[in-house]
Parts: C-alpha cells; sequence; structure tokens
C-alpha cells in the first residue's frame, strides 16, 4: 500500500512548449493551467492528502515586465475561474509565498477564494506564488526570534519540530514526492526544509504535456522505492 500523502511540483517548461511550436510563452502558460487540472483532479481521485504546485517563484519577477504583468493576469483568471469547481470537489486551498508583490485586486481575490475553500476537507491544493524556500526559512526564523524576544520560548528551545510551525507548511504532511518537468535536474529554491527526505522524479515532459499517465509514472516509480530516512533496513 503506498504511504503516499504529497505530492509537490515543480512546474516547468511552459515557455518551451510554447517556443516549439512557434506560439507565444503566454500561450504555455494557458495550456499549463490545463494541466494543473489533471493533476488536481487526478490526484484528487486518488485522494492525495496535499499537492503543492509551484507557480511562480521569487525569481521569476526577474522577467520582462511584460510576461510578468501576463502571469499576475493569468494568475487572477485561473483563481476566479476554478473556484466553483475546486468547492465542488471539496478541495481545500491554500497559497503561500510573499504576496505583496501582486496587485491589490489579486491579493484579495486571493484571500477570499482561500476563505471560500477554507472548510473543504479533501485535497488540500497548495499553489506557491512568489515563493522561495530560503524565503520561507527566513520568515520563519524571524517569526522564531520574535517569540523568543516575547519570553515566550527560550531560544536554546528551538528544535526541527517547534521551528517548522512557522514555515509556510506548517501542519501539512511531508513532502513525500518532489517532481520536475522539463528535464532540468535542480530544485530551484523550492520548499528547501520541506524537501529533506523527499523521493525526487525529474522528467523530460514538458508540463503542458504533463497529464494522469505522466503523474502514474511517477507514482510508480515512488511506490517502487525503499525510503529508510537515513535508517538501515
Amino acid at each position: 500500500m503506498s504511504t503516499l500523502k504529497h505530492i509537490a511540483i515543480i512546474m516547468d517548461g511552459n515557455g518551451r512548449w510554447a517556443s516549439k511550436r512557434s506560439l507565444p510563452r503566454i500561450l504555455g502558460h494557458q495550456q499549463g493551467i490545463q494541466a494543473v487540472r489533471n493533476v488536481v483532479k487526478a490526484c484528487s481521485i486518488r485522494s492525495i492528502k496535499t499537492l503543492t504546485l509551484f507557480a511562480f517563484s521569487s525569481e521569476n519577477k526577474n522577467r520582462s515586465t511584460k510576461e510578468v504583468s501576463l502571469l499576475f493576469k493569468l494568475f487572477l483568471d485561473m483563481l476566479q475561474q476554478e473556484v466553483k469547481k475546486l468547492n465542488k470537489h471539496n478541495i481545500k486551498l491554500k497559497i503561500i509565498g510573499d504576496m505583496s508583490l501582486f496587485p491589490i485586486k489579486i491579493q484579495q481575490v486571493a484571500i477570499d477564494t482561500q476563505a471560500i475553500l477554507a472548510s473543504n476537507t479533501g485535497l488540500t491544493l497548495i499553489i506557491a506564488a512568489n515563493y522561495g524556500g530560503q524565503w520561507d526559512i527566513t520568515q520563519a526564523a524571524i517569526k522564531a526570534a520574535k517569540v523568543a524576544v516575547a519570553g515566550d520560548i527560550k531560544a536554546n528551545d528551538i528544535n526541527v519540530k517547534n521551528f517548522s510551525q512557522y514555515l509556510s507548511l506548517a501542519n501539512e504532511p511531508n513532502v513525500d514526492l518532489l517532481i520536475r518537468t522539463s528535464g532540468e535536474l535542480r530544485i530551484s529554491n523550492f520548499l528547501l526544509w520541506d524537501i529533506a527526505y523527499s523521493e525526487f522524479y525529474f522528467t523530460k515532459t514538458l508540463w503542458p504535456d504533463f497529464n494522469k499517465s505522466e503523474l502514474e509514472k511517477a507514482i510508480n516509480s515512488f511506490n517502487n522505492r525503499n525510503r529508510r530516512f537515513g535508517t538501515r533496513l
């Protein structure tokens, strides 16, 4: 029986998918949204507890102003279009990352959408937007330091377990499987703390082409691995 509870995906290759077809990059991002729909549906059917998707890294803001603006609009449209469908399928939504980069309208839609879906009990869909693993750990350290300064905890009593409560994925199961599409062999500052003992799966498939069948390949790979967590079995 699979112990897989939490899948995280670095969704890479939208631009290359479009370039291979001589299409504008934004069409690659739009096609990537359909891949998100397919994977969310497949994980929900499989009773996966948590799915975390790397939608927009803290480094992506360094792209052209035009592309960043289009990504913002696409993110807003996605939230507005998908909320009813997510609610229908009992899916909870969380958005992690520094949302201050986004226009106020997108920030408000993100807040409202999460509130609408907050009581759902099925798959928890986590969208990492303007997120970076180093940023996450730094923010957690600041929060822990403030608690220590307030006298609610002694600095020497901070440990791995209680520090985790200050991270973006606090209260979520550990990431079991990290998937990256497009053939790149790096983690790009994603969930650095949370993937300490994750299994990695890299595929050359570009994100817009990633579907239920590709997800099953990744899950089958995970199920055939011997997870020792640093011990000998």
